[in-house]
């Protein structure tokens, strides 16, 4: 199992919880951008920069995560395709995706895009709370104590 991370939005709060929690368990922790990112120094850490563009990121992940592989975003579509790919998908607020709630998700992306679209202001994601770190952090030692 690795830990796939979609680094270019990633919170540096989020990140900080997946270094430590590779360093504890041991898991492989990748992140993957199209511009420099930093990791601390690990054996269990590492990063591919991929070239600029739309979705170039994402399509590195999907290329080369494998069933059961576990990947940190919050887009939607990437995630709908990591669980086709029978991985898992989580967040940076702590929410597993899942096969019963991803195609939900992707209508209310299409329909908040369609809003934005026709000029229709939509708000801005609430910032990084305590608690969304908090439960991001529950959930994912949850999700690898079940997967050792």
């Amino acid at each position: 199992m690795r830990i796939w991370v979609d680094a270019d939005a990633c919170p540096g709060v989020i990140k900080d919880i997946l270094f430590r929690a590779a360093e504890r368990t041991g898991v492989r922790l990748t992140l993957v951008a199209n511009q420099p990112v930093w990791i601390p120094p690990s054996r269990f850490i590492d990063r591919i920069q991929v070239s600029p563009g739309f979705d170039v990121a994402d399509n590195e992940i999907v290329k080369q995560l494998e069933a059961n592989d576990l990947v940190i975003t919050a887009d939607v579509p990437l995630a709908a395709e990591v669980i086709d790919k029978g991985a898992y998908a989580l967040n940076p607020a702590g929410e597993l995706y899942s096969t019963e709630t991803i195609r939900a998700r992707l209508n209310m992306r299409d329909f908040m895009d369609t809003l934005r679209a026709s000029g229709i202001d939509t708000g801005r994601a609430p910032a990084m709370s305590h608690r969304n770190r908090q439960v991001f952090a529950n959930n994912l030692d949850r999700f690898l104590a079940k997967r050792r």
